[in-house]
């Protein structure tokens, strides 16, 4: 099964978008599923149901954070290159989907959604491939 696949299924079952993308790479991060469907569960439809920044691009950037940022709680020095990795993330994502917001994806107020969920997570998943394989590491 693909990433992709994994993902959807995960999607299929109840999980929200951020814990679809995330929990695709559990392995890959050296960290366990349950521990990313736990974070994972507030950025779901936009981050606490508030239809803001789309799940599947939140669980992208949660893999971001979690290849790039030191973990350093005392000085952090990581924040400027994972930030910029994230923004170029977000452009990525809106280039792909043109909207970075659930409710606009899903067409909430328009009645015109832009692109189902799946896609969204498809997209999501691709991206953080793409981090974990180093595309982004000469940005």
């Amino acid at each position: 099964m693909t990433k992709k696949e994994y993902a959807i299924m995960l999607h299929d079952r109840g999980c929200n978008c951020a814990q679809s993308v995330a929990c695709s790479f559990a392995s890959e991060c050296d960290i366990s599923e349950d521990i990313i469907m736990k974070m994972a569960e507030g950025f779901g439809l936009g981050g606490g149901g508030m239809r803001g920044m789309c799940g599947a691009l939140s669980g992208a950037l949660m893999i971001v954070g979690l290849k790039y940022a030191d973990g350093n709680i005392e000085a952090p020095k990581t924040k400027k290159h994972t930030y910029a990795i994230a923004k170029q993330i977000c452009a990525d994502f809106k280039e792909k989907c043109s909207s970075l917001i659930c409710a606009e994806l899903k067409g909430i107020e328009s009645g015109k959604p832009l692109i189902p969920c799946p896609t969204c997570i498809e997209i999501g998943v691709e991206l953080a491939a793409d981090v974990l394989e180093g595309k982004y590491d000469n940005d």
